[in-house]
């Protein structure tokens, strides 16, 4: 547990055994931000308790809980992905009401101290090119642009720029 700008702020990852807590963070990102994920809220909410289950097979869902309210998310996959990336971070997203205090750094300090040990070095995220205000937090946490911008399958006609940063590890 850490405290900055709103007192209290812990990060836990999620199990699968709390996939309704993951369902229901998820499910308000997109609600919220519905243009900022490639994801879709109706389908989201029609996926079953199996389906929930099974993305713990691939992603760890990382939750920051502000003054013990559920306030931030993004998950983890590792992979081996473009420009050397080892793991990439999907579904990131601050609750409006805590956003510009921190939370998501707090999310990303969490990868950085189990970056070597969980094999987290280099971090990867796709961004819709158009999302300034995302771009301008991931490059104040370490991340660059890379490459051309690529279309999106699940929104055609959009295009999301990747970006990667090395894990601050000490």
């Amino acid at each position: 547990m850490q405290t900055n700008r709103l007192g209290k702020l812990e990060v836990v990852e999620l199990t699968a055994v709390q996939w309704q807590r993951y369902r229901k963070i998820r499910i308000a990102s997109l609600k919220s931000d519905p243009d900022a994920f490639g994801a879709n809220v109706e389908k989201t909410e029609a996926e079953t308790q199996s389906d929930w289950e099974l993305r713990f097979e691939k992603v760890v869902p990382i939750v920051a809980v502000a003054e013990g309210i559920d306030s931030g998310i993004l998950t983890i996959e590792n992979l081996s992905g473009d420009f050397g990336a080892t793991c990439w971070i999907g579904g990131c997203w601050v609750d409006p009401e805590v956003r510009g205090r921190g939370v998501m750094r707090a999310m990303f300090n969490h990868l950085d101290l189990h970056a070597l040990v969980r094999d987290w070095k280099v971090q990867g995220l796709g961004v819709w090119q158009d999302n300034h205000a995302a771009i301008a937090v991931y490059e104040s946490l370490g991340f660059e642009s890379k490459g051309d911008p690529v279309p999106s399958t699940s929104k055609p006609g959009l295009f999301y720029q990747r970006m990667i940063r090395n894990a601050v590890t000490n």
